[in-house]
């Protein structure tokens, strides 16, 4: 049986965490706007959720916002907490999703293979 509850709190801690990384809350210099969560992993009893973030900017540049994400997260943490109306808010941990810019690079090379044949879309 699936752990729905996990989910639902899964995808409200991604999009929270979104917004704050978007207006800029976290004021951690390593930490850009171009950085976005993919994923939300919470586990069964709800005391951790593994947040995965991308971005199609460099790895190193994805690495450093990980590690300031994860230098914030007693902040952001305490921001979940005030959000959402939940006993207990999990610990945060962040992991670096490279998923996202390795799909761009692709992307790339396949329409440089192509060269100048048209696409049919």
């Amino acid at each position: 049986m699936r752990n729905y509850r996990g989910e639902r709190l899964g995808k409200l801690i991604q999009e929270k965490i979104g917004v704050l990384i978007v207006e800029g809350k976290v004021k951690d210099h390593r930490v850009d706007s171009f950085l976005s969560v993919t994923r939300v992993d919470v586990s069964n009893d709800l005391s951790y959720a593994d947040i995965h973030v991308s971005s199609f900017r460099s790895e190193d540049g994805l690495l450093r916002g990980v590690e300031g994400l994860q230098s914030a997260s007693g902040f952001i943490q305490a921001k979940l907490a005030s959000l959402l109306r939940i006993r207990q808010t999990p610990r945060l941990r962040f992991h670096a999703d490279l998923g996202l810019r390795e799909g761009f690079l692709l992307n790339q090379k396949i329409d440089e293979l192509a060269g100048g044949i048209p696409r049919s879309e």
